[in-house]
């Protein structure tokens, strides 16, 4: 069977996210000339996965690589979700390849992933993470001490706000609470929570309580996005938080905790471009993607496409 990349040129040799340069972390600006990349693609293969689910994203960073590879010739093409060329200009957007991930030193990883994220903000970019399980975005955060205030936007099935399971409090169920906990998160929405995850009632009024700004799945359907942006403050530093599990199942099913009811694709990109419109991307963090449950491909098609709207709308910011 024949392949569309084939309509755009040949991609063979597409080694990076959309064929983008590669970049350096330990160069300056990422070892971009002139002003640098605006936004930089790190693929994090997990953080701190629980013994019970093992590290099931690990080849996720690979699998969103190998579906955008599809487009790499097509750089220059319209891109309809955006309104804009796909990539916005030479050089600004760079791939700074993956971390190793160490199965047995959890605090290795994150120190890596800290590490990492803090050389990509230094050099003036935009933290695009191709994740990796959803303790994921507890390191990355982590690296946004004295750079807020931010609000964390997070689009996901589950609220993720247990204060620890089995005793782990870094784990998958735990990045809302924990970045509650740092200073420079200074407000919060989450939407898309639906079905039944880890939360219990508690984990629920903890988050109310804290000040977290709530739209449900069933909110989200019957009010429309506008419900979402309406939240967002005006000119804020945005990190956006995207569990692939926040879209419905019947969209991308490779996930480990699929929930019925889920945001579609035309609702994940309004919210996105109504982000950039309204205030900045600070970062964007792509996580949950199981690529064993995506025999057919889809969710990493769905994956990719999420992760080059936030870049390119990063990019977009800095290039106008």
């Amino acid at each position: 069977m024949g392949d569309i990349g084939g309509v755009f040129g040949d991609s063979s040799e597409a080694e990076t996210f959309l064929g983008v340069p590669k970049g350096d972390l330990n160069a300056p600006g990422l070892g971009m000339d002139g002003n640098g990349a605006k936004a930089a693609i790190l693929g994090v293969p997990y953080a701190t996965p629980y013994a019970a689910t093992g590290p099931y994203a690990a080849d996720a960073p690979h699998a969103i690589r190998r579906a955008a590879g599809t487009y790499a010739p097509a750089q220059a093409h319209m891109d309809f979700d955006r309104m804009a060329p796909a990539v916005p200009g030479r050089d600004s957007i760079v791939d700074c390849g993956d971390l190793p991930g160490d199965a047995q030193n959890h605090s290795a990883n994150r120190a890596a992933i800290q590490s990492a994220v803090r050389r990509i903000l230094d050099a003036g970019a935009t933290p695009i993470i191709l994740g990796g399980d959803d303790s994921t975005p507890i390191p990355v955060l982590q690296a946004y001490e004295q750079r807020g205030p931010l609000t964390v936007l997070q689009i996901d099935a589950h609220i993720d706000w247990r204060d620890e399971v089995g005793g782990e409090r870094l784990g998958l169920s735990s990045p809302m609470r924990r970045a509650s906990e740092m200073p420079w998160v200074t407000s919060m929405v989450q939407v898309g929570a639906r079905a039944v995850g880890s939360a219990r009632p508690e984990d629920y009024r903890d988050a109310v309580e804290w000040g977290v700004q709530f739209v449900t799945a069933a909110d989200l359907h019957a009010s429309g996005t506008e419900t979402v942006i309406n939240k967002i403050p005006a000119g804020a530093d945005v990190f956006i938080d995207f569990d692939l599990d926040g879209l419905d199942p019947s969209v991308a099913p490779g996930v480990i905790g699929p929930a019925p009811g889920g945001l579609f694709m035309h609702q994940a990109l309004a919210i996105l471009n109504a982000v950039a419109a309204k205030a900045r991307i600070a970062g964007f963090c792509l996580v949950e993607f199981a690529p064993a449950r995506d025999p057919h491909g889809l969710s990493a098609l769905y994956a990719y496409r999420l992760a080059a709207t936030a870049a390119g709308l990063a990019a977009d910011a800095d290039t106008h």
